[in-house]
């Protein structure tokens, strides 16, 4: 028989027992090197949901208290079920669960349990208040909210609102779709919305919410109420995060996204486009904030509407996911990769600005480009949506052509000759004033 090294011997037990990573997690710790860009961006500020920040930051040790008055408030109020079977709901999901996180989670079974269930039925509970007064077709299920620290302060329901959207501070969908689905029962855990459509309550009011959160999106479909503005299907979005996501894409109901290419994006800044004729069009409907179209010699774009408040936060905290879970489909990353060639120097900030395509609450057009800039850093890629690629291209021919560059040239042509005519102006003006001093003089 031969005799084993009991280094063999303990690596093939290693080999044996090694699991491979991140087979079915979503939700992610973004990775230091993208994090290090902007931590306050990934990190909440007012409330921990889930296992990965529970108890990591003083700071928000102050809001458990309120999450359990929200939860005691759900459990005696709203659930027609006993808080025992919230436990075992819980607990059946515990591994399934479990396995939606890239990092090991320290906790024991029934510590887990417990964060899930409170933190789940915190949330249910904050998007309830306000979907009863925010979602069209509602019946309230709370006709007061007394003593209640969240709504009181609006900065802070707007801070939780945005902590809700970090990767970091997620739990699975279909977790709060299995609770809430059991505590209302069967028959009331849908309504019908204005295309005759049934969606889970709960998911139609975090949809809403989420769609408001955005102006970009929020604009895209105020008219109306269409299938295209509706709430997915609950097992399409993997969480709060990932619906974020879901809003910016070409929405379909095969969920089709536009076809992708290995190849490297190059676009023209817009002062250099503007130079030889291109026209930059904002458009005040279409498909998706992601829908860019160019047709004879005209670039046209959804309105872009940026703030200190939400617009980094929201669009890294999705890149991150891109990175993590969509490494061939970042489609949002794609956008943000065009918009920051297309806005590379202040002046190409300005020509957009002026054709209404940006409005923003930064100070100056210099902090849009170094925003779009950073949203980049540090995140690689190897292929790119297709229709941008054939926008880039067709973009660079129409720059390339002779008689465009021509007609660039005379532009800056005339330009230096309206600068010499003004210098030319304050040196006559200067020496006419010389010559009249000389002779009072």
């Amino acid at each position: 028989m031969e005799n084993k090294d009991h280094v063999a011997i303990e690596l093939e037990d290693m080999v044996k027992n090694v699991q491979p990573l991140f087979q079915r997690c979503t939700i992610y710790k973004v990775p230091d090197e993208i994090r290090l860009s902007n931590e306050d961006a990934y990190t909440p500020m007012a409330v921990s949901i889930g296992p990965l920040h529970h108890r990591k930051n003083p700071k928000l040790a102050s809001m458990e208290p309120q999450k359990m008055i929200y939860f005691r408030h759900f459990i005696e109020s709203r659930s027609k079920v006993r808080l025992t079977d919230l436990v075992s709901l819980v607990r059946e999901l515990e591994p399934q669960i479990r396995a939606c996180y890239s990092e090991e989670i320290p906790f024991t079974v029934d510590e887990f349990v417990k964060i899930i269930l409170v933190d789940c039925c915190f949330v249910i509970e904050f998007f309830i208040r306000q979907g009863e007064f925010l979602v069209p077709g509602t019946t309230r299920l709370t006709t007061t909210i007394e003593d209640d620290l969240i709504f009181s302060k609006p900065w802070l329901r707007g801070r939780i609102t945005y902590d809700l959207l970090l990767l970091e501070n997620q739990l699975p969908f279909f977790v709060f779709h299995k609770l809430y689905t059991l505590v209302r029962g069967s028959n009331s855990s849908s309504v019908i919305t204005r295309d005759y459509e049934f969606h889970p309550f709960f998911m139609l009011i975090s949809f809403h919410l989420i769609h408001f959160i955005d102006p970009n999106i929020h604009e895209l479909h105020s008219s109306s109420w269409s299938s295209s503005s509706s709430p997915p299907p609950h097992e399409i979005v993997l969480h709060f995060t990932d619906m974020m996501r879901f809003l910016y894409l070409p929405q379909s109901h095969s969920h089709r996204q536009p076809s992708r290419k290995s190849r490297e994006l190059f676009v023209h800044g817009a002062s250099e486009l503007d130079e030889v004729g291109i026209k930059f069009e904002s458009r005040y409907r279409s498909k998706s904030v992601l829908a860019l179209e160019y047709e004879y010699g005209v670039l046209a774009m959804p309105r872009i509407w940026l703030s200190e408040d939400w617009s980094e936060i929201v669009l890294r905290n999705i890149l991150a996911l891109e990175h993590c879970h969509y490494p061939t489909q970042h489609y949002v990353f794609d956008y943000v990769d065009f918009i920051s060639q297309l806005i590379d120097k202040d002046k190409d900030v300005d020509i957009l600005v002026e054709n209404g395509i940006i409005n923003h609450l930064l100070g100056d057009n210099k902090k849009v480009a170094e925003l779009f800039r950073g949203l980049k850093r540090n995140i690689m890629v190897s292929n790119c949506n297709a229709d941008y690629l054939r926008i880039s291209k067709d973009l660079d021919a129409y720059y390339e052509d002779p008689w465009h560059k021509r007609l660039a040239t005379l532009k800056r042509w005339k330009a230096t000759a309206t600068i010499g005519g003004i210098v030319l102006l304050l040196l006559t003006v200067i020496q006419t004033v010389f010559s009249i001093l000389q002779v009072v003089l």
